[in-house]
């Protein structure tokens, strides 16, 4: 593919720092606000790419063919939807839309046109992840599905001074639970599918969630996931059956090693994090699909981010959480 990123903050520098792990794919532009266009013209020079952009329409009447927008939240929406209509594939950071209804757009959109549509979210791709569901039948009937991201924020510590920064800004689609307790929902999700019931407990600070717990309802079985950034505590996940459990001690953004313990006395340890990047195997399926044009393959993951979409939304708005970006037309 011939790449266009949008954006120069954390997200675009950590996919700059692997790109070069894509055989497939040629650096074509870098896009920025004039604010920062002094730091993409340097990533520019570090990384090889040939053009610079300080204006979005530019990098859409490019011949770049997919745009990566590394972007705060509150915009991936907009700037997705005319990426689409410009005729570009699309790679967005999680999370994908600050509301369901603009991520349906997208979707219709991108299925309408035959373009590739992804949410850049790690979880799903690792392959420690995907063996969870392999060992499922071994842990009996599932009965407690417990996830927790607790990750103290430097950016904290300023909002607690009063500076309001995207993280934990309404207006930008901030806060715990689209920042990082969503590892935690892509986990579930990508495991069981939507749950019957959603229900958020969050702690607020100046309209926003500085943390909080998401309980999902399966009917058989409950999942608690906790997310945090302003408090920190060891990561894992664990699903919890009759027959025994299985936890991952790393956070769900990583999924590095399973642990699985039988009550019949048996144990056994898998590990298989082949890259040393979260990033890199998610963007080197991206990269796969789009070469090899399997739109279906695409599509459902496309799926899976809907769900997840679906189950912030709810839970967000079920705790008063507004944000305006989600009053955003929807075409």
């Amino acid at each position: 593919m011939k790449l266009g990123i949008a954006g120069t903050g954390i997200s675009a520098k950590e996919f700059l720092s692997i790109a070069h792990h894509l055989e497939k794919t040629e650096l074509y532009a870098l896009c920025s606000t004039k604010r920062s266009e002094k730091e993409a013209r340097r990533l520019a020079k570090e990384y090889s790419i040939p053009q610079v952009f300080t204006d979005y329409e530019d990098i859409l009447r490019s011949e770049a063919d997919t745009v990566y927008l590394a972007l705060p939240n509150h915009l991936h929406y907009s700037y997705a939807y005319q990426a689409l209509m410009a005729g570009k594939n699309v790679i967005v950071e999680k999370p994908f839309t600050p509301a369901v209804e603009q991520a349906m757009v997208l979707s219709r959109t991108a299925r309408e046109k035959k373009l590739f549509l992804f949410e850049a979210v790690t979880t799903i791709h690792q392959p420690d992840y995907r063996r969870v569901k392999e060992f499922l039948p071994d842990l009996g009937t599932i009965r407690l599905v417990q996830c927790s991201y607790s990750q103290y924020s430097r950016r904290y510590d300023r909002f607690k001074q009063g500076e309001i920064l995207p993280a934990f800004d309404p207006a930008c689609a901030g806060g715990a639970l689209m920042d990082i307790n969503i590892y935690n929902i892509h986990y579930t999700a990508g495991l069981f599918g939507k749950p019957s019931s959603i229900h958020y407990f969050p702690n607020i600070e100046r309209g926003i969630d500085t943390s909080g717990v998401l309980l999902l309802d399966y009917g058989s079985f409950k999942c608690t996931l906790t997310g945090a950034k302003d408090c920190s505590a060891p990561c894992s996940c664990a699903i919890l059956g009759d027959k025994g459990y299985l936890i991952q001690e790393s956070p769900a953004n990583l999924c590095q090693g399973i642990r699985i313990v039988l009550n019949e006395g048996t144990e056994k340890t898998v590990k298989n994090h082949s890259y040393g990047h979260r990033m890199i195997r998610e963007f080197l399926e991206f990269e796969n699909m789009i070469h090899s044009g399997d739109l279906n393959a695409c599509y459902r993951y496309l799926d899976h981010s809907l769900c997840v979409c679906e189950i912030l939304t709810e839970a967000r708005r079920m705790a008063g959480i507004i944000f305006p970006a989600e009053a955003l037309q929807v075409h």
